[in-house]
């Protein structure tokens, strides 16, 4: 139990770090996200005007969750043929 424990912890803090060492600067940052809010290529505005992102977002995050939840099981059962 506690093995898992570390491996969320160390999950969510790798998943921390890449948001603050991402840019260099906070000025960066904004200048970003005001290019990515300023952007106007026929895929953006396709997927802006029909709110379609939040799906592709949606859809990421849980393909993502799978692959977790995957990993997790997997290396229970490995655990669990190394201790036999």
């Amino acid at each position: 139990m506690a093995k898992r424990l570390s491996y969320l912890v160390f999950t969510c803090l790798m998943l921390s770090l890449t948001s603050v060492f991402g840019q260099d600067t906070a000025l960066a940052v904004t200048e970003t996200v005001q290019q990515q809010n300023t952007e106007t290529g026929p895929v953006n505005e396709f997927f802006r005007s029909n709110d379609k992102i939040y799906v592709v977002v949606g859809l990421l995050v849980i393909i993502f969750i799978f692959v977790i939840l995957y990993l997790v099981r997997l290396d229970r059962r490995l655990t669990k043929l190394e201790k036999e």
